[in-house]
């Protein structure tokens, strides 16, 4: 129900399809990019909250990535913070590599290459808070990932371009 100032501040949880009422469904990106790493597969956006008025210096996103999908392999100077709602992934984040599942909870630090994998059959979702005023994702330079390719980890989920 609309505020005194006209700013939504419900929306309603469609549990059948993973929607909330009157965000529209977006593409995870605009453009794939053809360096290693800015390739993604089967992702979509819904941008909840923090776009549409309300006083707030953060958004509310919820990612979606189908079987087989992932996201990109990027870093940010912000930091996410990010909750799986539905289905498992994996995460890189660093150098690390964490399986989630329902209400686990991951901080991405500031610079810090991650990525969202789904190696199953179902739909992974999560949720994304980032700063309202970010900046762009930046690509891993040529170290970074050699790094992450030299590590047996990391190397097994990581997706570098949206064919693998």
């Amino acid at each position: 129900m609309p505020d005194k100032d006209n700013v939504v501040t419900f929306r309603r949880f469609d549990k059948d399809n993973y929607r909330w009422e009157g965000v529209e469904l977006e593409e995870y990106k605009l453009h794939k990019g053809e360096k290693p790493g800015e390739g993604w597969k089967d992702i979509t956006r819904q941008v909840i909250s923090g776009r549409f008025g309300e006083p707030c210096s953060f958004r509310l996103r919820y990612f979606e990535v189908g079987p087989g999908g992932h996201s990109s392999l990027e870093k940010h100077e912000h930091i996410h913070i990010v909750m799986t709602l539905r289905g498992e992934g994996k995460v890189i984040v660093g150098d690390d590599v964490y399986e989630t599942r329902p209400f686990d909870v991951i901080y991405v630090p500031p610079m810090t290459p991650h990525q969202f994998v789904n190696e199953t059959n179902e739909p992974y979702g999560f949720l994304c808070i980032v700063d309202g005023d970010r900046d762009r994702p930046q690509p891993l330079s040529p170290e970074e990932l050699e790094r992450l390719r030299s590590l047996p980890e990391t190397a097994a989920v990581m997706r570098v371009f949206d064919a693998e």
